[in-house]
């Protein structure tokens, strides 16, 4: 068969035909009378083996190796031809994701989009003084995926602080990509997730950080607990109990449960609650300590009773807090 009549029926230009052979992966069988090329069965189908390793991704060097080494093993090369094929896909998939993210702005015009792209590189950058302007930046000019993407991968406190602003003030959406951190594998992912719901204002997040309180993590649990509590959620109150007898940010936890005290009813609620904790065998001294401070915080006639009792409490140092407690209440 003549070089013509096998680019037809095997899609591979004459062109390309010559390439292969001059690289001496496909030479012709014989040559007719007038020195034109003349294809065998066998050549064609070596043809055939050429092309399907090509569309795999392997290089014409690799082919040759593939089709003439008798000691060649193709394991090794097919696992590298997944590493590379994994990579091209996460290179096009990150390239993809920046791409939509600059769509979903609206661009009016280059400008617009360069000032996006530029700010999604600064988001990016090794530099935590340039991550920290881009977040400063970009609330109007950033959509609130990347801006989520970014406080949920963010380690340095500052930037932290900074995209958590931003969360704050952008559109919607960031609440529901936020309560997908809540479930991640990984712990800091989860806190980074709790903290910047707990500064988003609204009904969902608010929503999302009533269901954080049953999360299995003690942390998200906490911070849920702090932001429900400065918004006048009683549910908050066992997990900021909690927080106080584990020692875990307990003076914010006593402040929030004062705060919640705000009517007799619920003043009673929280004594309650604290006096629970206070009688129960597994609560060690400290920790014993912390809840009797806790109720200087809460007012009403259940708190004042809970105090008279501790003054006859075995350990003395919360005997004589309950005292001075009290002593304080008379004087106010």
């Amino acid at each position: 068969m003549l070089i013509g009549e096998v680019a037809r029926r095997s899609g591979v230009s004459a062109r390309m035909l010559r390439h292969y052979e001059s690289l001496g992966l496909v030479r012709p069988s014989g040559r007719t009378g007038s020195g034109y090329r003349e294809y065998s069965g066998e050549d064609i189908q070596r043809i055939f083996h050429v092309e399907s390793l090509r569309a795999m991704g392997l290089s014409l060097r690799e082919i040759g190796r593939a089709l003439d080494d008798p000691g060649f093993t193709p394991s090794a090369l097919v696992d590298d031809l997944i590493r590379r094929t994994r990579e091209r896909i996460a290179v096009e998939t990150e390239l993809l994701t920046r791409l939509r993210r600059v769509r979903a702005t609206d661009p009016a015009g280059w400008e617009d989009v360069l000032q996006v792209v530029t700010l999604l590189g600064a988001l990016g950058s090794k530099s935590a003084d340039a991550r920290q302007r881009a977040a400063l930046a970009s609330v109007d000019e950033v959509p609130v995926e990347a801006l989520v993407e970014a406080a949920l991968g963010e380690g340095d406190p500052n930037v932290a602080g900074a995209l958590r602003w931003a969360l704050a003030r952008s559109g919607g959406g960031g609440p529901a990509l936020l309560a997908e951190g809540l479930g991640s594998p990984v712990a800091a992912v989860r806190e980074r997730a709790v903290r910047s719901l707990a500064e988003m204002p609204g009904g969902e997040a608010t929503a999302l950080l009533r269901n954080a309180l049953a999360s299995p993590d003690a942390v998200v649990r906490g911070y849920a607990a702090l932001a429900l509590g400065t918004r006048g959620e009683a549910d908050a109150v066992p997990a900021l109990v909690d927080l106080v007898v584990a020692g875990t940010n307990d003076t914010d936890a006593a402040d929030a449960l004062s705060l919640l005290a705000g009517d007799g009813a619920a003043a009673d609620r929280i004594a309650a609650e604290l006096v629970d904790r206070l009688a129960r065998d597994t609560t060690g001294a400290s920790a014993r300590g912390r809840l009797t401070q806790a109720l200087a915080g809460v007012p009403g006639a259940g708190s004042s009773r809970a105090l008279q009792e501790l003054l006859h409490d075995e350990d003395r140092a919360v005997a004589l807090t309950a005292a001075y407690l009290l002593q304080l209440r008379d004087m106010g």
